[in-house]
């Protein structure tokens, strides 16, 4: 188990190997995830205080070089709980007016995981 601190929603215990949108929403955070957790649409993007991951999923990175946001934040979806994490999480249904936050997403990372570590990433 870990700790996940929410900014402004408290500290909860979460499972290792948990995908971090689905952990959000386990500890009612109502973070967005239009796409279903496929790393299309960004909506369920964070900010880490402390803890973030230093390895990064091809989708996650494509998506965010994109988009111009590689470095800025994270895509919740493409991340697994794996150590105590303190995340702010950027869109949810209550501050972005949604009626939910999109179609739920599957237990492991889509599309299907390729890890790469951030240091080799920054150097592309």
């Amino acid at each position: 188990m870990h700790n996940l601190t929410i900014d402004g929603a408290g500290t909860y215990e979460v499972e290792e190997g948990t995908r971090l949108v689905r952990a959000l929403e386990e500890c009612g955070v109502a973070v967005g995830h239009r796409c279903g957790g496929q790393a299309h649409c960004t909506t369920c993007r964070v900010e880490f205080e402390e803890g973030e991951p230093q390895v990064m999923t091809e989708a996650e990175y494509d998506k965010l070089t994109d988009i111009g946001q590689f470095g800025e934040m994270r895509l919740a979806c493409q991340i697994v709980v794996d150590r105590d994490m303190n995340v702010s999480p950027l869109m949810t249904v209550e501050d972005q007016g949604w009626d939910d936050a999109g179609p739920d997403p599957a237990v492991t990372v889509e599309p299907a995981a390729e890890w790469f570590p951030i240091e080799e990433l920054e150097d592309t």
